[in-house]
């Protein structure tokens, strides 16, 4: 199985979408994602590659397996 890497957050963004989920819209501190009543909350643009804690907890919020993740 393929190593999971930090991503940029377009790249996140991007697979968010094919996963069926819409915006990124605001909220009070991050902004989200959501797909009819899910909501992912994505980090702020910092200019730096979303590390590997957050996007195993949002692996882990979408209920899919790394592989799966990867594959988008």
């Amino acid at each position: 199985m393929p190593k999971l890497l930090p991503l940029p957050r377009r790249i996140l963004i991007r697979k968010l979408r094919k996963l069926g989920f819409s915006g990124p819209y605001p909220a009070t501190r991050h902004e989200y994602m959501e797909r009819d009543d899910e909501k992912i909350f994505i980090p702020n643009p910092h200019g730096k590659d979303i590390g590997l804690p957050i996007i195993k907890k949002i692996i882990q919020q979408l209920k899919i397996s790394n592989q799966e993740f990867f594959d988008l």
